[in-house]
């Protein structure tokens, strides 16, 4: 039997979730992946913190382009998107477009934020490639994925990781209950998101990104085609057609989880 798609609703209530830490590789990466979700959320008083690993300077279609410049351009871009979804704060890491690796470093920086912002749900590009559709799998996006993963178990909830966090900072170790993974293979989609009422939102924060869209209307096409897919998969048969985002739902820490097992 598929598997209907759940209301925002439902998400605030069976995962808590009334904080939100969205992770991405990119401008962008988010808002293909979860912003109606995300507009559904902020609409009903979830707080959601958006990360990006970096500026986004090699992305765009203009060659010889200054890169300076075009992280500039993505940055005020992402801004303008968060600010269609009700996203209040926007945090840039520092990490170079296109060479994104699951380092320690990184995993420190994750933690940081993750400690900051202290989390009910996470999200982030998935680490596992999928092979259906290889542009979802941008080498980026699964660097991310696997450094928000390492990140959120074991690192983020224990005091001897990175200890300096919490002796330098104040950031104390803190758990993380539930993954949201984005761009994830076909096989692990486990959650879909009904997310009818909120396409414009997601629409018109795509359209923020101005300098990755050499045609916004085939876009759109693929984009909508893509939402009614999701939402299709996940009704019977004859069902009225809405739409949907789907992601790999992982619970990090619930009800029957102790002493880190």
């Amino acid at each position: 039997m598929p598997q209907s798609p759940q209301s925002p609703e439902w998400l605030i209530d069976t995962l808590g979730a009334r904080r939100v830490l969205a992770f991405g590789a990119h401008p962008d990466d988010v808002d293909f992946g979860a912003a109606a979700t995300l507009a559904a959320l902020t609409e009903r008083g979830v707080e959601v913190t958006l990360c990006l690993l970096t500026a986004g300077d090699a992305g765009g279609f203009e060659v010889g382009q200054d890169r300076a410049e075009m992280a500039r351009r993505r940055q005020a871009e992402q801004e303008a998107a968060a600010a269609v979804l009700g996203i209040k704060e926007v945090i840039l890491l520092d990490e170079r477009d296109g060479w994104v690796e699951s380092t320690p470093d990184l995993i420190r920086s994750i933690v940081r934020v993750m400690r900051q912002v202290q989390p009910d749900v996470v999200m982030s590009p998935h680490p596992e490639r999928a092979w259906d559709r290889l542009q979802k799998s941008h080498p980026d996006h699964l660097a991310c994925g696997e450094a928000v993963v390492r990140a959120s178990y074991p690192a983020v909830e224990n005091p001897f990781a990175f200890p300096e966090l919490a002796e330098q900072e104040g950031l104390a170790a803190f758990k993380v209950r539930h993954l949201m993974l984005m761009a994830a293979p076909e096989e692990r989609i486990n959650l879909r998101v009904d997310v009818t009422d909120h396409v414009g939102q997601k629409l018109e924060a795509l359209r923020k990104h101005f300098s990755q869209h050499p045609d916004p209307v085939r876009m759109e096409e693929f984009v909508l085609s893509r939402l009614r897919r999701i939402h299709a998969a996940g009704t019977a048969e004859g069902a009225p057609e809405g739409h949907a985002e789907d992601f790999h739902w992982v619970v990090v820490n619930g009800p029957e989880t102790f002493a880190g097992f």
